[in-house]
């Protein structure tokens, strides 16, 4: 974001500034990447539009876009499975947000904590996590 390349640390830009600076794509989304607020651990990547975006902020539960429901998806909202968002950070390029979030149960649709649990190890991937809950017991209520 240029507006804030020069400035000090502390020193603040208003949201409305920043949100004109975010960089959107064709269809009008950014990623988002959801973090662990407290260990670090990266959970998964969605896409946001403004829509959800402003939703996170008014609410404080993560809401994202869904491609392929081509509608606003509530995280948790078939899963019981929510994240409360903590903080929201923009990249040094306005175009990728980091959500540290407090994740309630498995992220991953799978049933696993994280999304990410295929590790390349030279010429294989690698399974690095089971999941804490099956996947058809997780959406059993929806």
């Amino acid at each position: 974001m240029k507006q804030t390349e020069s400035l000090k640390q502390g020193d603040a830009i208003t949201w409305q500034t920043a949100l004109a600076q975010l960089k959107f794509n064709e269809d009008g989304l950014i990623p988002a990447i959801a973090q662990q607020h407290d260990t670090g651990e990266v959970l998964m990547m969605a896409w946001m539009n403004q829509e959800a975006l402003a939703e996170t902020l008014s609410t404080q539960q993560v809401c994202y876009w869904s491609r392929s429901r081509g509608r606003l998806w509530r995280k948790g909202e078939s899963s019981g499975q929510t994240q409360r968002l903590i903080s929201l950070s923009i990249d040094c390029d306005g175009d990728t947000l980091l959500l540290q979030v407090d994740q309630q149960g498995p992220a991953c649709h799978t049933g696993r904590r994280s999304c990410f649990y295929n590790q390349v190890q030279q010429d294989q991937v690698v399974v690095t996590s089971d999941p804490l809950i099956s996947p058809d017991e997780l959406y059993r209520h929806s």
